[in-house]
């Protein structure tokens, strides 16, 4: 972990923590269908997870706020994020079992996956606490007494990754500083296409930055073998938030993103094993 007397900058990430179980089989199942050829790995995962441990993984100082259970998967979320270099001090213990994730992935890297939230859905709001001044990036992963407790108190930076979409509260909408989400989400959200600044990322064609609506940035994909498309946007989230917060150009802050971005997708692990920010590239149009 990046000592607290430096200078690099502190996120708070509030989101899920998950158990992964991944199946990697040559094609997805069709309704009704079996498909014999699955290889089953076990890991770490959760959107709060995934973009904590990318976060810390390329430079921040990095807690995060969420939920595991009183059982062995519980305990090794919580020593798998510590040897990422994530501070767990603020992950509550919960009397649901630690959430699980069930995911297929195809020859091709795409994914379904099914959410078993546990004790995700039993994080106490009353709990959450803040520091002074620390960046904030959240998801949709969790209640929305915990997102709204947590912009509430934020006096920083605040991202929101709305995702899985639905609608914003109030509270979360007014606050944010910035939103970030994929072309299905954009769709479905009408309500944050007035954001001070929106973050759209469009696969492998890259991503747009908005201001108030109007494009201000576009950064171009960058060609990478796809293993894993399931942290990609978590490792895009992450890398985005951290170099608007430290007051990167905004249009370098996003053609940044987008290569870390494709080095999640490279990775066959939801939690990609990335370098520190400034070893990407700042890619694209500007």
């Amino acid at each position: 972990m990046i000592p607290p007397e430096t200078d690099a900058i502190r996120v708070t990430v509030v989101g899920a923590i998950n158990v992964d179980l991944t199946a990697r089989v040559s094609r997805a199942p069709s309704r009704g269908e079996t498909v014999g050829d699955g290889v089953l790995a076990r890991e770490a995962g959760g959107k709060g997870a995934n973009q904590a441990v990318a976060a810390a993984r390329l430079g921040a100082v990095v807690s995060l706020v969420g939920a595991v259970g009183d059982d062995p998967d519980g305990r090794e979320m919580r020593s798998s994020l510590s040897r990422a270099g994530v501070d767990t001090a603020n992950v509550q213990t919960s009397v649901e079992p630690t959430g699980t994730a069930l995911i297929v992935v195809d020859s091709e890297g795409e994914n379904s996956i099914v959410v078993c939230p546990g004790a995700n859905s039993m994080i106490d709001p009353d709990s959450v606490r803040l520091p002074d001044q620390e960046a904030l990036l959240m998801q949709l992963e969790v209640q929305d007494d915990v997102v709204v407790a947590a912009a509430v108190q934020a006096s920083g930076f605040v991202a929101v990754n709305a995702s899985p979409a639905r609608s914003i509260p109030e509270p979360v909408l007014s606050r944010a500083d910035l939103f970030i989400v994929n072309e299905t989400e954009y769709a479905q959200l009408p309500e944050i296409r007035n954001a001070p600044l929106l973050a759209v990322t469009l696969g492998a064609e890259g991503a747009v930055l908005y201001e108030h609506g109007i494009e201000i940035s576009r950064a171009d994909g960058l060609a990478t073998v796809v293993r894993n498309t399931v942290g990609a946007g978590d490792a895009f989230a992450a890398a985005l938030v951290i170099g608007l917060a430290r007051s990167d150009d905004r249009a370098v802050a996003l053609q940044r993103a987008c290569p870390v971005g494709a080095a999640a997708v490279a990775d066959e692990h939801s939690q990609a094993d990335l370098g520190p920010l400034d070893d990407y590239p700042a890619m694209g149009r500007g």
